[in-house]
């Protein structure tokens, strides 16, 4: 059960599903996807309700009755494209976004059961969990003085990854490989907390990656160490992608997010999501969604009692229609024999 949350500038990108199950189907094909749209697609994949449709045809109607059990967005920032294998779309007008609202849902309809709402940006140092599973994430590391101290850890990736050009020297090498680790560290966490991923509420994973876009701007993006690190990402991405997916059941929707760079600063409301939302201004015509996020569960409890109630009514209509008198009320058969009596 995951949750991600990134940005996007108008730059463009390139928006990829590594993995997804069976009940979420995507379309092959070009169409772009509009950056602000981003989370809707989140939210409708993991049946959610979202404000306005989602007139996007790369998303087809899947099966409404199983849902996947976590959402898995990671956000590569230094590049517009990765080669990654499965669907890939072009991002229009890429602006600035967040999966709050999805998270938000999560909290508001799972909050008594264990759901996992991790958001991580490891270069910036910005962690934010929420739900009854966050010991389980306690151990990540979220600072520069922890990410560098994990990786010369016996068990780090430094052992098993190849680092071709990159150094074990340079803080920028050291910052772009911290960030695997981290994508390690989640994958290996939950291995050892598998009923996170085998309860029944949803899980959200947001993680935000800007190694890569500081190997560029330190060797340039022509360079070897460049172009190493973005084939050590791409595996890296892949193998955790194939890691959540088997840990979930085959069951989760692993996304990737590629932008170059983002056009507005990068700005994140710092509350609580047990915090009520604030209303929002009324627009110039005072007009209302057509539904909001209970419109499902509103629509099927309506929609279920109504079905029951006129099954109800049929079947007692039906008797009532072919009752045989003989089996009357004892009112009525000791009615007639006193009527007779006289």
């Amino acid at each position: 059960t995951a949750v991600c949350v990134c940005f996007l500038g108008v730059c463009g990108g390139e928006f990829s599903i590594l993995r997804s199950p069976q009940s979420v189907v995507f379309r092959d094909g070009s169409w772009p996807i509009p950056g602000e749209r981003i989370p809707d697609v989140a939210a409708l994949t993991m049946g959610f309700s979202v404000e306005e449709d989602l007139p996007w045809p790369g998303l087809a109607v899947g099966d409404l009755f199983h849902r996947p059990r976590a959402t898995v967005l990671v956000t590569v920032k230094g590049v517009d494209k990765l080669p990654v294998k499965g669907f890939s779309y072009p991002i229009e007008n890429a602006v600035p976004f967040s999966l709050d609202s999805v998270a938000n849902a999560i909290h508001t309809l799972f909050s008594e059961e264990t759901p996992v709402v991790l958001q991580l940006a490891p270069s910036e140092e910005r962690v934010y969990m929420v739900g009854k599973a966050n010991a389980v994430f306690e151990d990540l590391s979220v600072t520069l003085r922890q990410l560098r101290n994990r990786l010369f850890q016996d068990n780090s990736i430094l052992s098993s990854l190849p680092l071709n050009s990159l150094s074990r020297n340079n803080e920028v090498d050291l910052l772009f490989l911290s960030e695997l680790q981290v994508l390690h560290d989640i994958a290996s966490l939950l291995s050892r907390h598998k009923h996170l991923a085998k309860d029944h509420s949803p899980d959200l994973y947001s993680l935000e990656l800007s190694g890569l876009e500081e190997v560029g701007k330190r060797y340039g993006e022509d360079s070897q160490q460049f172009k190493d690190a973005s084939q050590i990402l791409v595996d890296s991405l892949q193998k955790f992608a194939d890691e959540m997916f088997n840990l979930y059941g085959g069951n989760a929707v692993v996304e990737v997010v590629a932008v170059k760079e983002f056009n507005s600063p990068l700005s994140r409301k710092t509350r609580s999501i047990l915090q009520a939302s604030q209303p929002e201004k009324d627009n110039p015509y005072n007009l209302a969604y057509p539904y909001n996020y209970d419109y499902s569960v509103i629509f099927n409890i309506v929609l279920w009692m109504m079905i029951g109630l006129a099954l109800a009514v049929i079947v007692i209509s039906y008797n009532l229609w072919n009752m045989d008198p003989g089996y009357d009320s004892i009112i009525y058969r000791m009615t007639n024999q006193k009527i007779r009596m006289d």
